[in-house]
């Protein structure tokens, strides 16, 4: 089975080895079909220390790093 990747931009860079990613989705509501946005924050694996504040990134599922940490960053778009 091929692992999810999403898309993001780092929100925070703060930590050692760790950046806080937020992915944006499109969610549609059932009764009225109106579309909004919808946000949330993954904390993802960053080995270098490479990735800053801004920056749109691609992160990848992993197995469990730390209790929040289930991603890593695989690259910049």
């Amino acid at each position: 089975m091929p692992k999810k990747q999403l898309t993001g931009t780092v929100v925070s860079d703060k930590m050692l080895k760790t950046v806080v990613v937020e992915v944006e989705h499109l969610k549609e509501h059932k009764k009225y079909r109106r579309r909004y946005k919808v946000h949330e924050r993954y904390k993802a694996h960053d080995e270098k220390g490479e990735y800053h504040v801004g920056d749109k990134v691609i992160i990848e599922e992993t197995r469990p790093i730390s209790k929040d940490k289930h991603w890593r960053v695989v690259q910049k778009v």
